[in-house]
């Protein structure tokens, strides 16, 4: 196959849970280490950062590699979804994988996936593992996919540990509650290796800490946050930097050399060094339009907050969700003096706009629905006037159609 079939055979013909939802998730991790198993194990072979969360994982894992990079390691990124190309999943140096790589992994493989039926995800984690070992990665950041205990990346034994926060998400798989969740999170957590919690929350402290006294895990919390030069947007991501710098301490206590002004130059270069896009990611000037990946409750109140600080006259919204959010939580946190178009995207999991309808109704929204993102994208564009902010957010879905 070549590049194009490649990518139609991942994403059509293996289920996909960023397209179809809950009928792509296999939990569970006997079926990513008969996989490994196959192509002899690459992950045993590979230095690792773990991280998992419910917002801001993303956003470490990027802070780390920007650090790490420019203290001169060759560092492996793996995290989800894409936006754009599927090969911003897996990164070297901040730079996608060649195609060829992708190509040559799924066709020197395909009879194996053909005996085993993985899933998208387990094909692409061991994909990720599988080149990064090949590249000869100094460390590879790994970040889970969905929860942590029963994630497909749940094989590596890392260096470190992190848990960024806990929110309500995906109650479907991880539970319907932050203790739930969080110790779906903290299966993370192995023995005698390190972990550092990202946020302190008083409902899911305690399930951390048994989980990390039982592997007899050092545990560290981030609490003193300090201001970090980035170029990053948004003032929640100094929390996300704090938890990058806490995690460099602690690689240098088990020895790994990491310059602390490289450090600061890293954090000031993230976008620069690692391509990090779609989080409050300025796409246009000229209708002034940021592009956000915030899509469930924590992240859509952090929006806010951030368009709160911003100056323009008028707002408008370009929004679509999928089918598994708390649409009636999320749209009770929208601003009522903003112009909102409602739209849904190509996929499963898309939530009909006859639903955000009904939402935007109990919530007195001025909103217009669209039947695709490029009609809604268009008509903000038409009513925009100087100094007004298009924003478009919800789902990563959305902003592929938009970016």
């Amino acid at each position: 196959m070549d590049y194009n079939q490649v990518i139609n055979y991942l994403f059509n013909q293996l289920a996909n849970y960023q397209k179809v939802g809950a009928s792509a998730y296999k939990p569970g991790l006997d079926n990513i280490n008969d996989l490994l198993n196959n192509i002899d194990n690459p992950h045993l072979n590979l230095k690792t950062i773990h991280l998992a969360g419910t917002n801001g994982k993303g956003s470490v894992a990027h802070i780390l590699a920007s650090i790490l990079i420019e203290n001169g390691y060759k560092v492996g990124l793996f995290t989800s979804p894409h936006i754009k190309d599927f090969r911003e999943r897996i990164k070297i140096n901040g730079q996608l994988i060649p195609k060829q790589a992708v190509i040559d992994f799924v066709n020197n493989n395909q009879p194996i996936f053909d005996k085993l039926n993985p899933s998208f995800f387990e094909i692409t984690t061991a994909m990720a593992f599988s080149i990064f070992k090949k590249e000869k990665c100094d460390i590879s950041i790994i970040e889970t996919g969905l929860g942590g205990r029963l994630d497909s990346t749940n094989v590596i034994s890392p260096e470190l540990s992190i848990i960024t926060n806990i929110g309500i998400d995906h109650t479907n798989f991880l539970g319907t509650t932050l203790p739930e969740i969080a110790s779906e999170k903290a299966g993370i957590i192995k023995y005698n290796t390190p972990v550092i919690i990202g946020e302190f929350y008083s409902d899911t402290f305690d399930v951390f800490n048994q989980k990390a006294i039982k592997e007899k895990a050092p545990l560290s919390v981030v609490n003193d946050l300090k201001e970090f030069k980035t170029d990053l947007l948004g003032s929640f991501q100094q929390k996300n930097i704090n938890t990058a710098v806490k995690s460099v301490q602690v690689l240098q206590k088990k020895g790994w050399y990491i310059d602390n002004q490289k450090t600061r130059l890293g954090i000031q270069k993230v976008k620069r060094n690692t391509n990090f896009i779609g989080r409050l990611d300025v796409i246009s000037k000229t209708p002034l339009i940021i592009a956000d990946a915030s899509h469930n409750v924590d992240g859509i109140k952090n929006l806010f907050k951030e368009l709160n600080q911003l100056q323009f006259n008028n707002l408008h919204c370009i929004y679509a969700t999928s089918s598994d959010k708390d649409v009636s939580e999320i749209m009770s946190l929208f601003p009522l003096k903003a112009k909102y178009y409602f739209t849904s995207f190509q996929s499963e999991r898309s939530l009909e706009t006859k639903y955000l309808s009904q939402e935007g109704e109990k919530y007195n929204l001025d909103y217009s629905l669209y039947e695709t993102p490029n009609l809604a994208l268009s008509s903000a564009k038409q009513n925009y006037r100087q100094d007004d902010l298009i924003i478009v957010f919800g789902s990563f879905f959305l902003l592929e159609k938009i970016i």
